[in-house]
């Protein structure tokens, strides 16, 4: 099973931190700012250059860092060490960002990989922790099963401009 760890940046409602709520439940490992993740750890980077695809089924660990969706880009330009990878586009259910594109929580970024990468059960477990938690499954369940499925990180971008061509339109 996939290894989580958690950085809190400590710069949105305490209250809502999905990542502390993770922490608190034993389902991640809380790190210091000053983490440095080695390269079997999948850092979770919404700039990332490399879409998170079944390929990445080596890694032993997935870091999601809990900041400000204001500050996120300043926070990813830290050296973090790992690979960087973003996630394929997917529907947010939490209830600050419900039916948002990409603006996913801790938790959910967290289950989408798991998702992804084959852990369609463990996905599920992190997810109920939240009563909104199910729906992120049933929000994407089509895409999350194509991203699933592909066999290379090209097939996953095809898959996301299919189910998501609005942002792709120039």
């Amino acid at each position: 099973m996939l290894g989580v760890f958690a950085m809190e940046m400590g710069q949105d409602d305490p209250t809502k931190c999905t990542a502390r709520k993770m922490i608190q439940m034993d389902l991640a490992k809380g790190v210091s700012r000053k983490f440095h993740a080695s390269d079997k750890v999948i850092v979770l980077n919404p700039w990332a250059h490399r879409v998170l695809s079944p390929p990445d089924r080596g890694a032993k660990s997935v870091l999601a860092v809990d900041c400000s969706w204001n500050q996120a880009q300043e926070v990813f330009f830290r050296r973090l060490g790992g690979k960087h990878r973003r996630l394929p586009t997917l529907l947010a259910a939490n209830p600050t960002n419900y039916s948002r594109a990409e603006m996913l929580s801790s938790v959910e970024a967290v289950a989408a990989t798991m998702y992804i990468l084959g852990e369609v059960e463990e996905a599920g477990s992190y997810l109920d922790i939240y009563k909104w938690g199910p729906n992120f499954l049933t929000l994407n369940q089509e895409p999350l099963e194509a991203y699933r499925r592909s066999r290379t990180e090209g097939k996953v971008l095809k898959s996301e401009r299919e189910y998501f061509p609005q942002l792709f339109e120039v």
